[in-house]
């Protein structure tokens, strides 16, 4: 009785898993469109990068996590589709990252320096944001990036009033 109720059970798994597999996104199937991106300074320097766009769930969901380097230039600009205060983490990424919380109009409004790889703290827009900017940890102070400073990219633009 109890061999039958086993194979009964893993059949029941090996059922659910091959129903629920179209579903599930794996880190190979996520694959991210490339956009440059410029800040602009409050005292007018600007700064290009080229960043990947993270605009679905499953874009949002993984983000950077399980790489291992990024160059000076790039990052990652995750579109939320509305604005409300995001929460983000370090989970599964091992790169130290700035992080610019940005409103629909492009303005930073909060940043979080050098968020610590792997953790799972929670790390807050304190304020309703549409944008989050990932850069590479200490892209903020090298380049004198603050609040107030302005992000511009074709995503930021179409959705300013």
């Amino acid at each position: 009785m109890r061999a039958r109720f086993q194979r009964f059970f893993e059949s029941a798994l090996v059922a659910l898993f091959l129903c629920l597999a179209p579903f599930c996104a794996t880190a190979a199937d996520i694959t991210f469109e490339t956009a440059p991106l410029t800040i602009v300074t409050s005292g007018g320097q600007i700064h290009k990068f080229t960043v990947e766009l993270a605009v679905d769930n499953d874009q949002r969901s993984h983000g950077l996590m399980d790489r291992r380097h990024m160059p000076r230039d790039r990052g990652m600009l995750f579109d939320f589709g509305q604005t409300r205060q995001v929460m983000m983490w370090m989970k599964n990424t091992y790169l130290p990252l700035d992080m610019l919380f940005i409103n629909k109009d492009g303005k930073v409004e909060t940043i979080r320096e050098n968020a610590v790889p792997l953790s799972e703290a929670i790390i807050d827009s304190r304020v309703p944001v549409a944008f989050v900017l990932e850069l590479n940890g200490g892209t903020v102070r090298r380049l004198g990036i603050a609040t107030g400073d302005i992000v511009d990219n074709a995503r930021i633009s179409a959705t300013a009033p």
